[in-house]
């Protein structure tokens, strides 16, 4: 892929999927050191989301020369996350068909009682992940944004 031709989908893509291999590994390494049952050990992810999504703006700026557009950026955000989240809710999906007995020590916990299945673990981690993805985004874009942005400009002229 030339980097010349990038498109925010693209970056994202690309991006979101290395964000969920180091969530997927922060999860392995969580499970081996028995803490995977822990919900507070689970703000790792959102930290790797962060990593994740403001390493994609800055390349996608450094590509585009410095001259990005900010709904370009917030959406290689959105996208580096959304793209995260789902890979890695779909890699929760299979360590626990692997692993049955995290589901039993996450339903022991009680934090969502014994209604808890992988479907709604699915949807909880999807829409954390999302939902964190767009401030995240928004949040970076406040630093990545060109130096020249200026959106009341274009309707003063």
């Amino acid at each position: 892929m030339a980097d010349q031709h990038i498109s925010p989908e693209r970056n994202g893509v690309r991006y979101g999927l290395f964000t969920a291999v180091g969530m997927a590994l922060y999860f392995i390494v969580a499970s081996l050191l028995g803490l995977a049952d822990n919900i507070m050990y689970s703000y790792g992810n959102i930290v790797i989301l962060g990593i994740g999504a403001c390493a994609a703006i800055s390349h996608y700026k450094r590509v585009r020369h410095d001259r990005m557009p900010y709904l370009q950026g917030f959406g290689t955000g959105i996208i580096t996350t959304a793209v995260a989240s789902v890979a890695f809710a779909l890699f929760f999906v299979l360590y626990t068909v692997i692993s049955p007995s995290l589901m039993e020590q996450l339903r022991a916990s009680d934090l969502f009682g014994f209604e808890l299945s992988v479907t709604i673990a699915f949807l909880a981690i999807l829409l954390q992940g999302v939902m964190s993805g767009v401030i995240i985004s928004l949040i970076a874009m406040q630093y990545f944004k060109s130096p020249d942005h200026n959106p009341l400009q274009q309707h003063v002229e």
